[in-house]
């Protein structure tokens, strides 16, 4: 009896986000330089939601090991440090 063919088709809606997950990944890692990119996933407790940080905030890297965040509105600060500590 011939072994069944796998159907790639089935699959191919999963392979491509699993891809598109590990560019995403990949952007936020850069050896030896900081990147805006690593906060990302920080999301903040703000306005009664979680919010993700660059919603509150403006991300720069002033220096290539420095991350500056400034929060605008003075209300979420402790948040926003709450959340990247953790």
């Amino acid at each position: 009896m011939p072994a069944e063919k796998p159907q790639l088709s089935r699959y191919r809606d999963r392979m491509d986000k699993a891809v598109s997950a590990l560019k995403e990944e990949f952007a936020s890692l850069r050896t030896g330089r900081a990147s805006a990119n690593l906060l990302d996933q920080i999301m903040v407790e703000a306005y009664g939601a979680t919010t993700p940080l660059n919603q509150v905030a403006a991300i720069t890297v002033p220096e290539p090991r420095s991350i500056s965040v400034n929060v605008w509105d003075r209300g979420v600060v402790v948040s926003v440090e709450k959340a990247i500590r953790s």
